[in-house]
């Protein structure tokens, strides 16, 4: 049988990748959620590590696009 590694955490890695490459781009989270047409109180929810959130895969992609980066670029653990 196949052994898998999954990240038991891929919520929270999905949020530390995308406030980093936000920060990156030198966008704020009201512009991030403009550009994607979602309420910025929802993106402060996305990156924010004390509150459950759940989100679509369509506002993943989404973000992906308006950050420039792929999706395997948002749901990989980052070192460090």
């Amino acid at each position: 049988m196949n052994e898998f590694n999954f990240d038991n955490n891929i919520y929270n890695t999905i949020r530390k990748n995308i406030k980093k490459y936000r920060k990156e781009k030198n966008m704020t989270s009201v512009k991030l959620a403009e550009a994607v047409d979602l309420s910025h109180e929802f993106i402060r929810q996305i990156e924010s590590e004390k509150i459950a959130y759940n989100f679509s895969v369509e506002t993943l992609y989404k973000i992906s696009v308006v950050l420039d980066v792929t999706l395997d670029m948002l749901i990989t653990k980052q070192n460090g």
